[in-house]
């Protein structure tokens, strides 16, 4: 179902974000974390895909919106990786939250807090270089020539457009050094851990029923796991 979640901005003021839910007052709630920018349209239904398949297992899943993506009201060039950790810290308490579930650079908001899992989680230094190949590749097959690393100046400098998103200098500054949060209660779960090749290696959105599956069912055997 679809609900809602306060997510808050800076100067004390608040912003109602969508959130994807299977909401049944379960034991284990598993707050998800998706991949972000491009890589969130090209995993999306998987990201959708894998939260049946939890509910199904008997596992609540939380999917937030965050402020600036999606359908939110927000401003994407007011946000920072910072005012993201907060909005994510706010959204796993308003749902209670007993464990995340990290998908790609969603690892670089998880809450240290909270056990869980990162699925193939990437640096932001990683996320933007992607992101710039793309953007050079389109350039060029439209007739205009970008340097890679002039691109990575204005980004620090001025903010860029990258695959649609406009990333602030703040962000993007962010993005560089960032790396994927690493605690003893978070278990990284790799590519080779579930059946093919990761879905944001393809030129499109796509989808592998066999994937969602795998990966629900690493989610729920922790769950078994904690509950002996």
């Amino acid at each position: 179902m679809i609900a809602t979640w306060q997510a808050p901005l800076s100067e004390g003021k608040s912003s109602e974000e969508l959130l994807v839910s299977f909401d049944q007052g379960r034991d284990m709630r598993v707050l998800i974390l998706p991949a972000l920018f491009d890589e969130a349209n090209k995993l999306r239904r998987l990201t959708i895909q894998l939260m049946h398949q939890l509910n199904s297992a008997g596992v609540d899943c939380f999917l937030p919106d965050l402020p600036g993506c999606n359908e939110s009201l927000a401003p994407l060039n007011d946000r920072t990786l910072g005012s993201w950790q907060a909005a994510v810290i706010a959204a796993a308490d308003q749902i209670k939250a007993t464990h995340i579930f990290a998908i790609r650079a969603g690892a670089l908001l998880a809450p240290v807090s909270l056990p869980g899992w990162s699925y193939a989680a990437q640096s932001g230094a990683k996320l933007l270089r992607g992101m710039i190949r793309a953007r050079t590749i389109a350039s060029r097959e439209a007739g205009r020539e970008e340097q890679s690393e002039q691109l990575m100046e204005i980004g620090r400098s001025k903010g860029l457009t990258l695959a649609g998103w406009t990333i602030s200098a703040a962000m993007f500054r962010e993005l560089e050094a960032a790396e994927p949060i690493t605690t003893p209660s978070l278990t990284p779960v790799a590519q080779t851990d579930i059946p093919g090749a990761g879905l944001w290696l393809r030129a499109e959105p796509d989808h592998d029923a066999a994937q969602a599956e795998a990966l629900a069912s690493i989610i729920a055997a922790g769950a078994v796991g904690q509950a002996e």
